[in-house]
Parts: C-alpha cells; sequence; structure tokens
C-alpha cells in the first residue's frame, strides 16, 4: 500500500431492514487479494476512515485489498492511461464522474447490477439514477457504478462579514435573483468601510476548471431551464423557454462580472481558487459543491463556526429549485485481475453500518446515498451544533435533486469538458457578444456534440 500526498487543494429501523436483506456474502476462501486506486480526501480524515473500511473488509473476509490513494487531479490522468493501457485495477474511485459515464458507453465497464441489488431498496432514487449509464455496445442502460458517496451545492456565506455590514443571516432574501442582488449591497458597505478589496460573491465562469458546469446547471434549474438535457439523453435546444432561460444566465453571470460583482480573476480561475479566496475573506458569499470550505477550518472552530451554510434559494417563483447531486463513485474496469474480490469488496462497503462508518469518519463532506443512514443517526447529520452540516444535510437528503446531466448522455460529458457554456459567458464579457447569441453558438455545438451520440429507445 502507498499513500502520496495531495499536490492540488480540491475542492434504526432501515438499518433493521437492511439486516433484513440478504447481506452480502463474505469470501472466507483462501485469501485473494483486489487492487483499489481511491481518491485522497479533501481532509485526512477522509483517508483515515477509507483505511478503516478497508481494514475491517480484511479482518471479515480474509482477503486483501491492495490500495493506492492519489491525488484527485492525478487520478483522473491515472484512470485515463489505465484504461487505454488495458492494465487496470481491480477499482477505480473516480477521479472525473465524465469520465466513468463515458467509460460505460464505449463498453470499457464491468456491470455492477449484482452489487447494486444488495442494498438497492435503501438507495434514494437520485444516487440511483447517477449510476443508471448507457452502454453503446449493448443499446441499454445499466448499472456501472458505486454511487456511495454523494454531494451536493451550497451557498456559503461569511456570518462575520454580514454582521459588520449591519446584516443579519435573517436578512438574507428567500428568492433566486433578491437572494443575488443582496450581497452586493453587503459587499458595498464593506468597501465603504475600508475594506477596498472584498467582492460579493463567486460564481465560477472561468473555462480553466469544472465547477462552473454544475453552476450554470444549478442557474438553468432556477431560471425555467432544467429540461435542456433530459434523462432519455435528449437535448432540447428548440424549445423557447429553455433558450430564454439560458438566455437570462448568461446575461445575469457576464453582468455579475462587469459590475465588479466578482473579482476579475475569476475568468481564469481553477475550481480551489473560489475556496482560497473566499478563505482569505476575499468574498462575502461563494457557491461551492460540498461543505469542503467548511472542512477545511474543521480544526478552527471559530472560523468553522462563523461560515453560514445555505441551500438553494427559491426560485423567483417561490418553488423550490432542484440541485444537481454529484457522486463520488467507484467502477470496475473490464480486465481487471480479481472480478470476484472486487465485487465482494463493494458489497461490503455499501452495507449501511460500514458506508455510515466511512461517511461520518470523513466529517460529513460526503453524503449518504441512503436517507435510511440519516434517519438513523439524526444526531449526528443533523445536530443543531454542527450548522454547516446540518444545511448540507437537509440540501442534499430532503430537497428535490437530480443526477448530473452527464448520465444521461455522454454527448453532455463533451459539452462539460469543452465548456461549452463557460465560453458563452466569456464571449459576452469579453468579445461584446450578446447574450442572445453567445446562447445560440453554445446550443448549436450541443446539437453538434450530441449528434455524434445517439441513445437508443430499448
Amino acid at each position: 500500500m502507498r499513500l502520496t500526498r495531495r499536490s492540488v487543494l480540491r475542492s434504526g429501523s432501515a438499518l433493521a431492514f437492511a439486516g433484513a436483506l440478504a447481506r452480502p456474502s463474505i469470501a472466507k476462501a483462501a485469501a485473494t487479494t483486489a487492487t483499489v486506486w481511491w481518491v485522497q480526501g479533501f481532509a485526512q480524515e477522509e483517508d483515515i476512515a477509507f483505511k478503516q473500511l478497508v481494514e475491517d473488509y480484511q479482518k471479515a473476509s480474509g482477503n486483501t485489498i491492495d490500495y493506492s490513494i492519489v491525488p484527485f487531479a492525478a487520478m483522473r490522468q491515472k484512470e485515463v492511461a489505465a484504461l487505454t493501457s488495458g492494465l487496470v485495477p481491480d477499482i477505480i474511485d473516480l477521479g472525473d464522474y465524465f469520465f466513468g459515464v463515458s467509460s460505460a458507453w464505449n463498453d470499457q465497464l464491468v456491470d455492477l447490477t449484482d452489487v447494486i441489488e444488495t442494498q438497492k431498496p435503501l438507495f434514494m432514487p437520485t444516487a440511483l439514477q447517477t449510476a443508471f449509464a448507457y452502454n453503446n455496445v449493448t443499446k441499454k442502460r445499466s448499472y456501472y457504478m458505486i454511487p456511495n458517496r454523494m454531494a451536493v451545492t451550497p451557498f456559503h456565506v461569511w456570518k462575520s462579514l454580514l454582521a459588520k455590514a449591519g446584516y443579519q443571516p435573517s436578512d438574507i432574501p428567500k428568492t433566486w435573483d433578491a437572494f443575488l442582488d443582496f450581497f452586493p449591497q453587503v459587499a458595498d458597505k464593506l468597501r465603504s468601510q475600508g475594506n477596498r478589496n472584498v467582492y460579493a460573491y463567486s460564481i465560477m465562469i472561468s473555462a480553466a476548471g469544472f465547477d462552473h458546469v454544475g453552476h450554470f446547471d444549478h442557474f438553468m434549474n432556477a431560471y425555467g431551464g432544467q429540461d435542456l438535457f433530459t434523462p432519455d439523453g435528449k437535448v432540447h435546444t428548440g424549445d423557447a423557454k429553455i433558450r430564454e432561460a439560458a438566455v437570462n444566465v448568461v446575461n445575469r453571470l457576464a453582468t455579475a462580472f462587469k459590475k465588479g460583482f466578482m473579482p476579475s480573476a475569476i475568468q481564469n480561475w481553477n475550481d480551489n481558487d473560489d475556496n482560497n479566496a473566499f478563505h482569505s475573506k476575499l468574498l462575502v458569499m461563494d457557491l461551492d459543491g460540498t461543505i469542503s470550505t467548511e472542512v477545511a477550518l474543521w480544526k478552527q472552530k471559530e472560523e468553522y463556526n462563523d461560515i453560514l451554510t445555505l441551500g438553494l434559494p427559491l426560485g423567483n417563483d417561490g418553488k423550490p429549485v432542484t440541485g444537481v447531486m454529484a457522486t463520488q463513485a467507484l467502477v470496475v474496469p473490464k480486465g481487471g485481475p480479481n472480478l470476484t474480490v472486487a465485487k465482494d469488496f463493494l458489497k461490503y462497503s455499501i452495507e449501511p453500518k460500514a458506508l455510515a462508518a466511512l461517511l461520518k469518519g470523513g466529517l460529513g463532506r460526503r453524503l449518504p446515498p441512503m436517507t435510511s443512514i440519516v434517519e438513523d443517526d439524526k444526531a449526528y447529520w443533523l445536530d443543531p451544533n454542527n450548522e454547516p452540516l446540518a444545511a448540507y444535510t437537509r440540501q442534499g437528503m430532503y430537497g428535490p435533486t437530480v443526477a448530473p446531466y452527464e448520465v444521461f448522455n455522454p454527448a453532455r460529458a463533451q459539452v462539460s469538458t469543452e465548456h461549452v457554456f463557460a465560453l458563452a459567458i466569456l464571449d459576452v464579457i469579453n468579445k461584446a457578444v450578446t447574450p442572445e447569441a453567445a446562447v445560440d453558438k453554445a446550443f448549436a455545438r450541443c446539437d453538434a456534440i450530441f449528434a455524434q451520440y445517439p441513445i437508443g429507445t430499448t
């Protein structure tokens, strides 16, 4: 086993029911080995929790898990190289969800339906949806990923900056546009007090990283464009309502930049730069996935508790906005040396008791794929003394959610990789392109990409 240092910052009743299910068998034959590549946690506690999971499994099974803990960015390179060369491990903890759905499309992953079935009644529908990918060889969908650690995207706000500007958390509006319009007022008051280098917020628009993908999706959902990509694998660029939503998103974010609500450097930010800016209190508010922002300050309790973690505001119509639920998923590449032990370990890892221990050990930065894990331990997940975790849990476990749109069709993964919508926003900012023209160009590119990925109806 080897542990590499992170080189980049990156960002009762149901358990009784689970016990009534047929418990996944733990192999008791002669010890055999499976290799696992695991993404390094944002916090050290996440890695410790994973190693404890491995230790517990090895004691229960007699098998050996030979694992490598790899930084997030490096895993993206490593997984591509492995499937390209054919020299694959037994299990990969995906560094790139897009890579998972694309590999399923190319028939490079083992169907893990039998693993999912061991706990399927407990999985949240959205969690299952994140793993249900299309195979272009078999021409059908199946469970090619194990969605064992989920995440949603909250807003993060400094309470102390609010207070300094003369506001309280209760002053923050509850609907989308009013919510966004509130924070420039806060920044203006802070600047009038001499805090020149403070900005209202960060919504990622850069084409350097990938956070902008989810941010754009949330804005589309807020403005009524949630059906641009649908579960049947289709894209709906010809829908006038969806085009209007996209124009509103592009215009809103480009205008926010032009008015100085966001730092000028945000055009080139990578996915960790907003975390750094927020921690430096250059931002009053930041939209960012998971509670990694808070967990980074876990040992600095005063600062940890100074962060107000907020779920998505209501839409302008007063209705809940659907959030995109991401997953840190596991896959089994075809050609791995020990499929039997790989599946056995995966079955063990999604038993509620084992999974709950993994997630709690990781400070709750990742949410359970099973509501029962929260329901049976509300004292932890909804602890009123741990406001960031409680707010994050409520948003992810009880709010409306949808799977990342990439799982509907890997064409969307290519759209994301090409930064189609970030480039549309940047064109409005830097090239005097109108929002309408920028959206039309983006939609045309979406159509061209989707034409290369036909989804069958069988």
